[in-house]
């Protein structure tokens, strides 16, 4: 990880989960991290807890399913950093409801945030990096196991499914345009299975419901899936980690 010390890293949905913790690890590791959501003022909380390590994190708000909240952003980290050498496209939601009941009004926010927010980014991203003559960067996409199967049983999470199918076929497609490109610019994706953060009681709205869920398998962590982000930053500029399924030794799914 020494090559990016001092580098930028925009790490989206930095206020809880997956997001904290890798935006405090890239810290630690002494980048300057931008941490973006809704909620700033735990992203505050974080900035202040990392202010003795190599780095630092920038709190700035920022609803990624909003056009506007993201070039202003961009707009910001340009004017603070210069650009952006790292996005971790960590921001992501799902309702818990079944393809025959959901609302429309809902299958349209989740793509907001879970497709069309995490495009905008990342190109943001590589515009940033062009400007700039970056070449290196690297762009991380949060994924899911559920990018890989559909769980019977599970039918509050089939459209959360189909968001993160859909970033499958995007990691893809950008290492595809990158270098059609001559771009030296890498993507990774990471997919965790069942990880004890606030997304199962989020989704389920019941934290009852969340540990039942906990109770079948020993759940990753933050840190597990943070190693794994780290793992595709820190590989040789030669090589491309495509993408990291990550799971609970005893899942079955």
């Amino acid at each position: 990880m020494e090559r990016w010390v001092g580098r930028v890293a925009l790490v989206t949905g930095a206020s809880s989960g997956f997001g904290e913790v890798i935006a405090k690890r890239l810290a630690e590791y002494g980048m300057k991290v931008v941490g973006c959501a809704r909620n700033i003022e735990k992203i505050l909380a974080l900035s202040e807890s990392v202010k003795d390590c190599k780095g630092s994190v920038l709190a700035i708000q920022c609803d990624i399913s909003k056009d506007e909240d993201i070039q202003s952003m961009f707009d910001k980290i340009k004017q603070t950093y210069g650009g952006v050498d790292v996005c971790v496209n960590n921001a992501g939601f799902s309702y818990n409801s079944s393809l025959l009941e959901a609302t429309s009004e809902q299958w349209r926010q989740m793509l907001d945030v879970n497709v069309v927010g995490l495009l905008a980014c990342t190109r943001e991203t590589v515009k940033s990096m062009k400007e700039r003559g970056v070449d290196d960067g690297h762009i991380v996409l949060m994924s899911s196991m559920s990018g890989h199967r559909v769980v019977p049983g599970s039918a509050g999470l089939h459209f959360y499914a189909a968001t993160k199918h859909c970033v499958k076929a995007i990691t893809e497609g950008l290492r595809n345009e990158l270098v059609a490109m001559k771009s030296n610019i890498r993507v990774s994706a990471i997919s965790p299975g069942l990880a004890r953060t606030d997304f199962a009681r989020r989704t389920l709205g019941d934290e009852e419901k969340a540990e039942q869920r906990f109770s079948v398998m020993e759940p990753l962590t933050s840190d597990d899936v943070t190693d794994s982000v780290i793992y595709a930053l820190s590989a040789p500029p030669r090589v491309q980690i495509h993408d990291v399924l990550i799971r609970p030794t005893n899942s079955a799914y």
